[in-house]
């Protein structure tokens, strides 16, 4: 998570508290995964069958608050439960992963299990300023001690080549996925009715949070009756210039902060708004994006990342973006406005788009059987290349 920007007193706080908190974090996962290690060692390897381990002993239900890396684990434990103690097919994600990965990676493997590495985003000096070598070299180690490599996004795959190293191992780009029998368009959205945007996911960095407010007040120049839903965690220190922002913006009956959501509540979620709004810059492949179109939302993103890949362009507007990977210059409110308003002149045709784009490339059978497909020819031996 990187930190705040800027050199204030509570930025260097805020770093020198999280930089204790991840010593202590790191120390006791190292006892952890010394004691995980030797259980895995200890317990004996399934003959038949595939029976997956996704690194944690326990997976959030489907009514808990989950992360973005673990909600795939969620939904493909439901054809291949989690089985901490009795597994052949050791399966993790870059983006949430246990700090003791590198040690039961390698317990894994020596007792002849085999490892599959779901690759999400890297790190890089625009996101993380200090630290990033570090992180990158242990995601290098787990990405290379891996059987196979599913890339999230070609995004993905390019800076995971540049940041990680080329992987002489087998691999694949395989998108997120989405139910679509559950995430639906609302039935009851009625066309002319006000506009609501949404924004969804955890906040910890400001100009996600000011960025969508500035970009409301831009849009209701042209379209007064339109507001914002904040969905997600929000850090506590960036409530407060939001709140300021919005009082000097005279917004406060237009913006709404909405808590963390579980996958139970997220399609209700999307149904309550009719854009997406996805500021995030250089994103691989946010899940987020794809169950919003997989409800009939169209997606209004930062031109950058792998986000360009999945809603493409009829499902969406994508707002041009300077990034690199040492600097990022977020698009002007203007610009975020321009583009939610011309997917606002043609909402139902775009909503129509996104629908049809989630159903044909992101639903969730087709990315269950293609796991099911490797995990049967790596434990007979015979992973494609």
């Amino acid at each position: 998570m990187p930190a705040p920007s800027g050199g204030t007193i509570s930025d260097r706080v805020w770093r020198t508290a999280h930089s204790l908190r991840d010593q202590l974090a790191r120390a006791r996962a190292w006892t952890a995964g010394l004691s995980r290690s030797a259980a895995v060692r200890r317990s004996p390897l399934p003959t038949e069958g595939v029976h997956v381990f996704y690194g944690y002993d326990q997976l959030p239900a489907a009514d808990e608050v989950a992360r973005g890396g673990i909600i795939k684990f969620q939904r493909l434990s439901e054809v291949f439960p989690n089985s901490p103690r009795w597994f052949n097919i050791l399966y993790m994600v870059s983006s949430d992963h246990p700090l003791y990965a590198t040690q039961l990676v390698r317990a894994a493997l020596d007792k002849g299990a085999r490892f599959v590495w779901n690759q999400d985003g890297v790190a890089y000096p625009a996101w993380m300023p200090s630290g990033w070598q570090a992180l990158n070299a242990r995601l290098a180690r787990l990405l290379h001690a891996a059987d196979y490599v599913f890339y999230q996004s070609e995004f993905s795959r390019i800076s995971s080549d540049r940041f990680l190293g080329q992987r002489s191992g087998p691999w694949e780009v395989l998108y997120n996925a989405v139910d679509t029998d559950r995430f639906l368009p609302s039935p009851s959205k009625k066309a002319g009715r006000d506009l609501v945007l949404l924004t969804a996911g955890s906040k910890y960095v400001l100009e996600r949070i000011l960025s969508p407010i500035r970009t409301l007040a831009a849009v209701r120049e042209r379209h007064p009756r339109t507001s914002l839903l904040f969905a997600g965690r929000v850090s506590r220190q960036l409530l407060g210039p939001a709140q300021q922002l919005i009082a000097e913006l005279g917004l406060q009956d237009s913006v709404t902060f909405l808590p963390a959501f579980t996958q139970e509540q997220a399609p209700g979620l999307f149904q309550r708004a009719d854009i997406l709004l996805h500021p995030k810059i250089n994103d691989p492949c946010p899940g987020v994006v794809i169950e919003a179109m997989a409800c009939g939302l169209p997606v209004v993103f930062s031109d950058s990342g792998g986000v360009p890949e999945l809603v493409g362009s009829e499902a969406g507007r994508g707002v041009p973006t300077e990034a690199s990977w040492e600097r990022f210059e977020p698009p002007a409110p203007r610009a975020w406005a321009e583009a939610v308003l011309t997917v606002a002149e043609d909402l139902s045709l775009f909503a129509q788009a996104a629908r049809q784009r989630a159903v044909e490339r992101f639903d969730l059978r087709p990315w269950v059987e293609r796991h099911r497909q490797l995990f049967e020819q790596l434990l007979g031996g015979d992973p494609e290349n």
